[in-house]
């Protein structure tokens, strides 16, 4: 059985995703499987000589080409057996305002927001209160900016935002804490709640700097109120099509009430990653969590494993 990790990429999540694929490579490795490690930005050629009846194809990529469902098509094409979200699915995910309107059909709870270009955002009615401007298509908060003052909105900021993306998100911002439940298969892992440091915001910088707390379980958050987030997260993933594990982030108001932000159907794997946090909480060493990845690809493909 080929193992093969697919990382690295070229969307300006690279080296999370170089971070995160080696990761899970040196898992699998742990795990007693033999591993083939490829970075798809030298190519795909290599993918063309595995044979799809004894290929496993672990797409450990964030962002562009990566989360986006071109990579997960790729393998569709080439008939390889893949860990993961199928490629329809993951653009739904991956593209916020696709994800945002299957979720608020599906009556998901989310902030109340909508679809901006650089004009429209001027004009937008949130604009005069507290919100939250991000990219439609990105993730480990690359092209998020955080509005608390909306009387001093920073114009180059919003610049940054439209420069990645010629389309963005802008959403309430929600007060009170965030917390994030990894899906095992179909499954809720123990929730974690996300504490930025003080007078900071969860952003790209202190999301890998180590100033974050990540508190398994929750510092703040009520027990009641982690399982009904459980079974919120775990009702996104289906919702949203998602396929094998995902992480479902959401913020908690101030009046308890749950607001789902986002899906992510490659969710980081590092040391420092959260879900391998949340499955270590669960009993799940990294060795131990991907050989359950493994046999998931095995289930559903049918793969006879000798």
């Amino acid at each position: 059985m080929n193992i093969v990790v697919l990382g690295g990429g070229t969307s300006p999540e690279r080296e999370i995703a170089l971070k995160s694929s080696k990761a899970v490579a040196e898992a699998l490795k742990s795990a007693g499987y033999e591993v083939i490690y490829i970075d798809t930005k030298d190519g795909l050629e290599q993918l063309n000589d595995l044979a799809p009846a004894s290929t496993i194809v672990f797409p450990i990529l964030h962002g562009v080409g990566g989360e986006d469902g071109t990579i997960q098509a790729e393998l569709e094409k080439r008939g390889l057996p893949y860990f993961g979200t199928k490629s329809n699915e993951s653009l739904d995910c991956f593209d916020k305002t696709r994800s945002r309107r299957i979720m608020t059909e599906a009556g998901i709870p989310m902030a109340a927001g909508g679809t901006v270009d650089a004009q429209s955002y001027w004009s937008h009615e949130l604009i005069a209160q507290p919100h939250v401007l991000k990219v439609t298509k990105g993730g480990s908060s690359i092209g998020t900016y955080i509005v608390r003052n909306p009387a001093n909105i920073n114009k180059d900021k919003v610049k940054e935002v439209f420069d990645l993306d010629e389309r963005a998100i802008i959403e309430k911002l929600i007060d009170g804490p965030e917390i994030t439940v990894p899906i095992f298969d179909t499954s809720a892992l123990p929730v974690i709640e996300i504490q930025p440091p003080k007078d900071g915001e969860f952003d790209f910088e202190n999301k890998y700097n180590g100033q974050t707390q990540e508190l398994c379980p929750p510092e703040t958050v009520d027990e009641n109120i982690q399982i009904v987030a459980q079974r919120l997260s775990e009702r996104v993933h289906k919702t949203l099509g998602a396929r094998h594990f995902s992480r479902v982030d959401l913020m908690v108001s101030k009046d308890g009430e749950l607001i789902v932000l986002e899906l992510n159907t490659i969710p980081g794997m590092t040391s420092q990653s959260l879900y391998p946090k949340s499955a270590a909480v669960a009993g799940m060493a990294m060795d131990e969590l991907v050989k359950k990845f493994v046999e998931m690809v095995i289930r559903d493909y049918n793969i006879i494993n000798e």
